[in-house]
């Protein structure tokens, strides 16, 4: 095993200058500037391997020999913790020992160097921001080609075994990559000519086209949806696998990759084939994705917020609501985990998504998740509830909580505006929800005056709403569409009856309203009176003296 302790960081760098110093002023005479850099280059590699730790070293030694043996419980270790505490030790604030330089310590191990490729390019984009240039967006990406060549091209299932945390990772990257690039390469305004000439030249680099081509192919590979069906049906997943199907690697990669697209698509705002992919998946606490906790929270969160783009926000309070208890009651193993902060983050765009449901959809909430949402957004609430007046809060936090939507194509290279122009897909989305508020919007306002009456004349709350009576009997009528939604009651994500969500109900007779309780309430209330000789019973014998 490596070594636990951590050595000092061993400065060679001094050495390295004054022996290439050295080597040039002896040679310099006979060699051509070329020469020299590729000598000044080789030298650099001879002695990278010295400025590396010991302690690195022997990680790095110890990582790759559990990759060859498949041993996943040590690599679980290994990935979740060991890594992350040499680079908060070693490379907090620089990159990780390039590839080629740990090459030699993995006898050129090409596999393991893709892997770790995958590792030290994920650690640029997470921690490294600034310095992340486009030759990394274009190298992550052609690392990546490289692992998912080997690992559906290779003419049969290859022996790699890795934790299922790591391989929901690696899809969770790849489309996040992707995602970032995608709005780097649309963002033109301040870009040279070099990184435009580049991006002009490189238009399949991240495209849309590969991205969702190899997340189907792990699918197709993977046999998982001919999987998840069996199971579905009461049999046994390993009666459909197949060849490749019964490996886990293949078998978690082809599943996370089906969330995956559950994620793509509603980046791309197709919410009704992203809800599509989930059909054989159920959502339960038996589902693979509750294996990984990072897994488990972006499932609700794509799914919720599709159903919220799709106007069934009865469906989307259920989701959220879902995942916000399972956080809140997981929260203090959260805090081990090194995805705490992005976990925590997720949570509260999910309370600021289901603000916005509850504002659209009033509806009773678990009694912890409405303590917290009215700690955390308990203002804004009220302020959506003010007519035109809370548009401005419907909009931030929907900006604030949505999911980076990419444009699934590039801009046009050859149009000198579309340089010039900066395209926000996000803002195009949220334009299109608050077209949807604003027929709402005075809804909230309605139902606080029709709760006070059981008829109310069409006169009296127009001249309350300071609008004429045409106006108000369109609004009227928007209420009771707004009112019933389609509501899942079983069978796949998109299905669902036509409910009545709303706890008011009223009809228009002439020019008269006539407000009652909704069906539910009338059924409780119905309810209650069928059993209120037994509740007398129950009382009756009560002794309330002990």
């Amino acid at each position: 095993m490596y070594q636990e302790g951590f050595e000092e960081e061993i400065d060679l760098s001094s050495d390295i200058d004054l022996l290439t110093n050295n080597v040039y002023t002896e040679v310099e005479e006979e060699l051509d500037d070329e020469s020299l850099q590729q000598m000044q280059l080789l030298l650099q590699q001879q002695y990278a391997q010295q400025e590396i730790p010991e302690v690195v070293k022997n990680f790095i030694i110890y990582f790759h020999r559990n990759i060859l043996e498949n041993n996943v419980y040590e690599l679980h270790g290994i990935y979740e913790n060991s890594f992350n505490r040499l680079t908060e030790k070693f490379y907090a604030k620089t990159p990780w020992p390039e590839a080629d330089f740990i090459a030699p310590l993995v006898n050129e191990d090409q596999v393991f160097l893709t892997l770790y490729r995958e590792l030290y390019y994920r650690h640029i984009y997470s921690k490294l921001t600034q310095t992340l240039t486009i030759e990394h967006r274009f190298h992550s990406y052609e690392n990546y080609c490289d692992l998912f060549n080997y690992i559906l091209n290779s003419g049969g299932p290859v022996s790699l075994e890795l934790p299922n945390q790591w391989l929901w990772d690696i899809i969770d990257e790849f489309i996040y990559q992707f995602q970032s690039f995608c709005n780097y390469r649309n963002r033109l305004k301040n870009k040279t000519k070099e990184e435009i000439a580049l991006l002009r030249e490189n238009v399949q680099v991240w495209s849309c086209y590969s991205v969702l081509n190899v997340l189907y192919s792990l699918i197709t590979k993977s046999r998982i949806t001919e999987q998840l069906l069996v199971s579905k049906h009461g049999g046994d997943m390993i009666e459909a696998a197949g060849e490749y199907g019964s490996r886990p690697l293949y078998k978690m990669l082809g599943y996370f990759s089906i969330i995956g697209l559950l994620r793509v698509h509603c980046l791309l705002g197709d919410y009704t084939l992203a809800l599509k992919m989930m059909d054989n998946i159920e959502l339960n606490k038996k589902a693979l994705f509750a294996r990984v906790t990072a897994c488990h929270v972006t499932t609700y969160y794509y799914v919720g917020f599709a159903y919220m783009m799709m106007r069934r926000y009865a469906d989307a309070i259920k989701a959220f609501s879902h995942i916000l208890v399972f956080i809140a009651r997981t929260k203090m193993y959260h805090t081990r985990s090194y995805q705490f902060d992005q976990i925590n983050k997720k949570g509260d765009q999910m309370y600021a998504l289901l603000t916005i449901c509850i504002a659209l959809c009033p509806t009773r909430l678990d009694e912890n998740i409405h303590t917290h949402l009215k700690e955390k957004y308990g203002e804004h609430l009220i302020k959506m509830q003010r007519g035109e007046e809370g548009l401005q809060t419907f909009e931030d936090l929907f900006l604030y909580a949505c999911p980076k939507f990419i444009s699934p194509i590039g801009p046009n290279f050859e149009d000198p505006n579309a340089l010039v122009q900066s395209i926000e897909p996000h803002l195009h989305h949220a334009k299109i929800f608050l077209a949807e508020v604003r027929h709402q919007i005075l809804i909230p306002t309605l139902r606080s005056y029709l709760k006070l009456y059981t008829t109310m004349g069409i006169d009296k709350l127009a001249a309350f709403l300071d609008i004429d009576s045409d106006e108000l009997r369109i609004q009227l009528l928007i209420v009771k569409q707004k009112s019933r939604q389609q509501k899942w009651i079983k069978g796949t994500l998109l299905e669902g009856e036509y409910v009545t969500t709303s706890d008011l109900d009223f009809c228009l007779k002439q020019d008269m309203i006539h407000i009652a309780e909704s069906k539910v309430g009338r059924r409780y209330g119905d309810w209650f009176l069928r059993n209120i000789n037994k509740f007398q019973d129950i009382i009756a014998g009560m002794d309330f003296h002990n």
